[in-house]
């Protein structure tokens, strides 16, 4: 495993550092320390267009595709320079780090002529189908189903925890086709476009006051035969293939963005005093640890070049993080005390640490719950016995 970056890496991180920085004292200024991801849409659909014009939007796509080809340690390097220079997450996160890969790898040539070029250009803007009612971590049990009929596929069912979907363009549903299936089996994955009779938005307000996540409903919604990724009854593994690319070099990004609210809280401790406290003084050193190890795994991880084998980086990861940032807004709501229990702006505008503190309990339940990250983390790195499932 390589921890440095070599002197040509050094002056490609330059490039983006300067690059992005003038882009935030520049003409994007507006939105430099943006933290909601529903703040200001239209400005940062704006922005993932101004990435693809000056070729950073997906700058590990070929090059035919509107990417750079980049190699790892420069893919790593711009996720990095990216969260430094307080950039906005990015609102087309899922139509580039997942759908834009999915189809790269299991799309047919029409669909990534079809798909890939306005993915690159910001001009398509992708949400995730996955999670229902009731399943959740468990994407085996869904229960929205799909049918093909007059060479259109037919969709009803319900999706939950939609991110972004009331900005989206298109969104890619996992949908049972196969009548009477069970678990992982008869599954189909689907690209769907949302402006359309049949598909309702239903925003659900979080605990932090932001509303990042939807309801999505589909009665008798529809696209077209050829929208399907992979063959009918192959969703599951296209869905696991996706899985697979969540985790990449944009977790090094995540970890930046860790970084500087760790700092925040540092400074915050300085300020008011809280510094001087011996047990605060260990809990910010024991969170700079906490993230040094995780950036470790995390290169380990993403140096990994048998993919055969199961990594326990990749296996350990999202808990790790997950658990570790959940501590982190513990923390950050101590250092401020009272401070941070009163918002000074309108209801729900918070600052960034007790944001933090809010958002950061969702962390160990999306993307899989901490109870499941265990349960993967026994039965295939451990190899334990597998949970009894009934239904698989």
């Amino acid at each position: 495993m390589k921890l440095g970056f070599s002197r040509e890496d050094e002056l490609f991180r330059a490039e983006c550092a300067d690059w992005l920085n003038g882009q935030m004292a520049g003409e994007f200024k507006d939105i430099k320390g943006i933290t909601k991801l529903t703040a200001c849409p239209e400005r940062r659909k704006e922005w993932e267009q101004q990435l693809a014009a000056y070729k950073w939007s997906c700058i590990g796509w070929p090059e035919e595709w509107g990417g750079r080809n980049a190699s790892l340690a420069h893919q790593v390097i711009f996720a990095e320079e990216y969260a430094r220079a307080g950039v906005p997450g990015r609102v087309n996160h899922i139509g580039v780090e997942l759908a834009g890969p999915t189809i790269l790898a299991f799309g047919t040539e029409a669909q990534k002529q079809r798909f890939l070029p306005d993915i690159a250009a910001g001009k398509t803007i992708f949400c995730q189908g996955f999670s229902e009612p009731g399943a959740g971590s468990d994407l085996a049990s869904v229960r929205t189903k799909a049918r093909l009929e007059g060479g259109e596929w037919v969709v009803n069912g319900q999706k939950i925890w939609t991110s972004l979907a009331h900005i989206s363009d298109w969104i890619f549903v996992v949908s049972r086709s196969e009548e009477g299936s069970k678990g992982p089996k008869g599954l189909t994955f689907l690209m769907m476009e949302i402006d359309q009779p049949g598909i309702e938005i239903r925003g659900i307000k979080q605990i932090n006051g932001d509303a990042e996540f939807n309801e999505t409903f589909f009665t008798d919604a529809r696209c077209p035969a050829d929208s399907l990724i992979g063959a009918p009854g192959e969703g599951w593994k296209i869905a696991m293939g996706l899985l697979a690319f969540e985790r990449g070099v944009s977790t090094l990004g995540q970890q930046m963005g860790f970084r500087n609210e760790l700092d925040e809280i540092i400074a915050a401790a300085k300020a008011n005093g809280a510094a001087k406290d011996p047990l605060i003084r260990q809990r910010i050193a024991k969170a700079e640890i906490g993230l040094n190890l995780m950036r470790y795994g995390a290169l380990r991880m993403l140096s990994q070049t048998d993919h055969s084998k199961i990594d326990g980086a990749a296996l350990t990861y999202k808990i790790q993080w997950a658990s570790w940032r959940r501590n982190l807004g513990e923390l950050a709501m101590d250092v401020l005390g009272q401070a941070a229990e009163v918002a000074e702006g309108a209801e729900y505008e918070w600052d960034t640490l007790p944001n933090l503190f809010l958002y950061s309990r969702a962390d160990t339940i999306y993307g899989g719950t901490n109870q499941i990250q265990r349960n993967l983390i026994a039965e295939r790195g451990l190899g334990m016995p597998r949970e009894p499932r009934g239904d698989v």
